[in-house]
């Protein structure tokens, strides 16, 4: 049986830009760019290409992006690096729904004798447009990190409206989930993502400082610049993302409106189908792509099993910890029911057949693990 890959939240099916672009750059990129020698020169001129590339398609100067290993170096080089950079450091704030990048991120910070304070959110998982004023300390606080959009249930933040009542607080914005599909809102001064999300490679991220933003190494090392800081790169992987991304940019308004009907579809059959379930996240304002539903009375690990038997690869549990299936952060975070849940999320590969046939069997897979369970 073909498997049906539903799970593009997590990563994207590599995009042909991306794999063209690699290959490429394989031959030419791999010795180390920051040596003098011709082929650490040739790497260099590939990654500095790369850069411009990636800045055009964001919409922002090239000495602004450095790239990353990952999304989650790029998360945490950014909060800690502008919370090390002020004199005198407040709490780091953020969402309850952040990527557990973020959380992690606040965990190291206190540990190290830090202050984190968590920003409620609504039952559609949403903060409020003044998220400081919902947390202790937060008028002093070094840095605000909310992401723009959700990855369990696509859910978009307020972004332009949080930038605008914050003052000089800095805010960084993890924008994994929605880049490839919707610009980023304005505001923002430190932007983090990852390329496996839009189609680029795993072993490459983005990090974007704007100017006028202090940042400084929280990690060992006496290097003093964000590039020195995060090390040398993957440059091929660097080659595709930025090749990737634009490709994507190029694509993603009509992509984006494809797949929005398609999800539409999906909860709409899914609320009229399946008895006793919750699609958490708000219906309207939402990435396209994303649809999360938790089924009462359904243990996730056993449908997400059964689903893989007949064919359909998707997340079950915390996005960010699929492996051990614990009940997301997020869902308890919003006060919906954080069991027997199940996120679809599609990429730009994804046919209508594909989905009708999920739409198909999973009434009935739902239907037969509760009577097993009785």
């Amino acid at each position: 049986m073909t498997e049906t890959y539903f799970d593009g939240a997590t990563a994207q099916p590599v995009h042909p830009a991306a794999r063209d672009a690699y290959a490429a750059a394989l031959s030419e990129g791999w010795a180390g760019p920051g040596r003098l020698y011709t082929l650490g020169r040739r790497s260099r001129m590939l990654l500095e290409a790369a850069r411009q590339s990636a800045a055009a398609s964001l919409g922002v100067s090239a000495d602004e992006v450095t790239f990353t290993s990952s999304g989650t170096q790029a998360v945490h080089a950014g909060i800690l690096g502008v919370i090390a950079a002020r004199s005198e450091p407040g709490p780091l704030v953020h969402s309850a729904v952040e990527h557990s990048s973020v959380l992690h991120a606040g965990q190291w910070h206190e540990a190290r004798g830090g202050e984190v304070a968590v920003v409620p959110v609504d039952r559609l998982g949403r903060v409020d447009a003044d998220p400081l004023a919902a947390v202790a300390g937060g008028e002093g606080a070094s840095v605000l990190a909310v992401q723009s959009a959700n990855h369990e249930v696509g859910t978009r933040q307020p972004v332009a409206e949080i930038a605008r009542g914050i003052g000089d607080v800095p805010l960084v914005v993890d924008a994994a989930a929605s880049l490839p599909w919707e610009p980023v809102p304005e505001g923002w001064s430190v932007l983090a993502a990852s390329a496996r999300k839009w189609g680029g490679l795993s072993g490459a991220g983005l990090l974007v400082v704007r100017k006028g933003v202090r940042w400084r190494n929280p990690f060992p090392g006496e290097d003093s610049s964000i590039r020195e800081a995060v090390s040398e790169v993957d440059v091929p992987a660097a080659v595709a993302a930025a090749a990737s991304l634009r490709a994507v940019v190029t694509e993603r308004e009509a992509l984006s409106a494809r797949m929005r009907v398609l999800t539409e579809g999906i909860r709409e059959h899914i609320a009229a189908t399946v008895p006793e379930v919750e699609l958490p996240g708000d219906p309207v304002d939402r990435l396209p792509h994303i649809v999360t539903f938790s089924c009462l009375g359904v243990d996730g690990e056993v449908l997400l099993t059964e689903l893989n038997r007949a064919g359909f690869a998707v997340s079950s549990g915390s996005a960010c910890a699929s492996t051990r299936l614990r009940p997301s952060h997020v869902l308890q975070a919003m006060g919906v029911l954080s069991h027997g849940n199940v996120r679809v999320s599609l990429h730009r590969e994804t046919t209508e057949a594909e989905v009708e046939r999920f739409l198909e069997v999973l009434p009935g897979i739902v239907a037969s693990i509760r009577r097993l369970s009785r």
